[in-house]
C-alpha cells in the first residue's frame, strides 16, 4: 500500500506551553494547515474561485496520545475517510519524523459551500473523484529536512 499524503513541519517555540509541550489548542491549527496542503494537492488550489468550491469545518474530534515538543519534526498523514452528498471527512495522524508511535489523531468533517456564500452544495464530481483518489505518496515539506 502506498504511503498516504504527508505534511512535514517543525514545532516552533511559541507553540509550546509552560510544560514545554505543544499546547493542546495548537493541534487544531496543525490539522488545519495539513488539511489545507492536502486539499491544495487534490484541487490545485485552496482559493475558492480557483478551486470552484469552498468548504467549512463543521466537526472535529482530536485525540491526544503523546506530546510533541519544541523543534520536533512532525509528520501529518492525511487521507479522505468519507465523501458524502455535501460533506467530506478527513483523518489526520501525527507522528514524530522517523517514529511509528502516533501522537495525535483528528477526524474533521467539512461541508462544501458556494464560494463566498454559506450555501451548501453537493460535492462536485471532480472534487469527489479527487477526494476519493487522495494523494498517496505526495509529500509537502515545511520542516526543512
Amino acid at each position: 500500500m502506498p504511503e498516504p499524503f504527508r505534511f512535514l513541519f517543525r514545532v516552533r517555540y511559541a507553540e509550546c506551553d509552560p510544560q514545554q509541550i505543544v499546547f493542546n489548542a495548537r493541534w487544531a491549527e496543525y490539522v488545519d494547515v495539513a488539511a489545507t496542503e492536502y486539499t491544495r494537492e487534490l484541487f490545485g488550489s485552496v482559493d475558492p474561485e480557483a478551486a470552484g468550491v469552498d468548504w467549512r469545518l463543521v466537526r472535529q474530534l482530536v485525540e491526544w496520545r503523546a506530546s510533541a515538543r519544541f523543534d520536533d519534526v512532525l509528520v501529518a498523514a492525511v487521507r479522505t475517510v468519507k465523501v458524502g452528498t455535501t460533506s467530506f471527512t478527513l483523518a489526520t495522524e501525527f507522528r514524530r519524523q522517523g517514529e511509528d508511535a502516533v501522537l495525535v489523531t483528528a477526524e474533521t468533517v467539512y461541508v462544501v459551500v458556494e464560494p463566498h456564500r454559506p450555501v451548501k452544495l453537493r460535492v462536485p464530481d471532480r472534487h469527489r473523484a479527487a477526494l476519493e483518489r487522495g494523494a498517496p505518496g505526495k509529500v509537502v515539506n515545511h520542516a526543512g529536512v
